[in-house]
């Protein structure tokens, strides 16, 4: 694909590859030749196989688990891409790790989202796009064009197709999620629900209140990443106690650390429908009440409007 005579590539990270390979399939264009592996002491190499001078390059990369090691390949690969005359270094991260970390809650601590967003300015990257921050106050860390790409065009697609219920309720799971419930309860014609809840440290929750009646009603919760499951899981079931018909819960970034596939198989989640921001194909494998959706036709439109030049935003119109 070319815009004004520079030639668009995709290169592939190691975080995602079945991602990227969708992405580049829709795309019509091959993956760069990469070499990337890991030395014996843990230490990552990143080699370039083919020409790139003067090409406009979009590197696919999540900083999920392995987070540090998926950063610092990320980095690599930019540093690589710039020293090797690339026109245009696009990061494509679809899960923006460290994202949770974006101010500071407690004294002498790091704001770890500017201090990621330092790095990857400082590799050399020229944009970056990503999918679904957790703050969006985090694109004002980078001094370059970032395009914070939104999933609830996918989700809603999703609902009207496969919940068919008179009584829909969208559901935020607190406050700072409120925005985003209800731009799809705005899509899906559905009421809206806000749970309160308090987090006595890090990973825990409970819910305190429950605004909105649920009674009798199908909930559909909805917000960006979860983790160990807890927080959602109480949710559920505070929804449930209050008279609520089914739960269904919509993340974008399914970060499922520990035993969290187990418990929400064991929960009173109806279905957990999640995007492949993150790869978890093994994790999932026999969990019946997960299913995955895929970014990669909105992130590959998204990739394909940046290199022509034309709107991003218009996507979700």
């Amino acid at each position: 694909m070319y815009k004004k005579g520079v030639l668009m590539k995709i290169l592939s990270g190691t975080s995602n590859p079945s991602l990227s390979k969708s992405i580049s399939k829709y795309l019509r264009t091959k993956l760069v030749n990469t070499n990337i592996k890991k030395f014996s002491d843990g230490e990552i190499y990143v080699e370039i196989n083919e020409n790139i001078r003067g090409n406009s390059v979009f590197v696919i990369q999540s900083s999920a688990t392995p987070a540090n090691d998926n950063l610092m390949e990320l980095l690599l690969c930019i540093d690589a891409l710039r020293r090797s005359s690339a026109k245009n270094i696009t990061a494509v991260i679809p899960y923006f790790g460290y994202a949770r970390q974006d101010r500071k809650v407690v004294p002498r601590t790091s704001i770890s989202a500017k201090l990621v967003s330092n790095l990857i300015t400082n590799a050399g990257a020229h944009r970056v796009v990503t999918v679904d921050l957790h703050a969006g106050q985090i694109q004002g860390f980078f001094d370059m064009p970032v395009d914070n790409l939104f999933t609830t065009p996918i989700f809603a697609r999703y609902i009207r197709k496969n919940i068919k219920s008179k009584n829909l309720i969208c559901v935020s799971p607190d406050a700072g999620a409120i925005e985003r419930t209800r731009g799809l309860a705005t899509k899906v014609n559905a009421d809206l629900a806000i749970i309160d809840k308090r987090r006595p440290e890090p990973g825990k929750s409970k819910v305190m209140n429950i605004i909105g009646n649920v009674k009798g009603k199908d909930c559909m919760i909805i917000d960006d990443i979860i983790d160990s499951g807890g927080t959602i899981i109480n949710a559920a079931d505070a929804l449930i106690k209050k008279g609520a018909r089914s739960v269904h819960v919509f993340i974008t970034h399914a970060v499922l650390s520990g035993d969290a596939v187990n418990k929400i198989q064991k929960s009173k989640i109806k279905k957990l429908i999640i995007t492949d921001t993150i790869d978890n194909s093994k994790k999932i494998k026999k969990a019946s009440k997960i299913e995955v959706l895929s970014i990669a036709q909105l992130m590959a439109e998204a990739i394909k409007r940046i290199s022509n030049s034309t709107s991003v935003s218009s996507l979700f119109n």
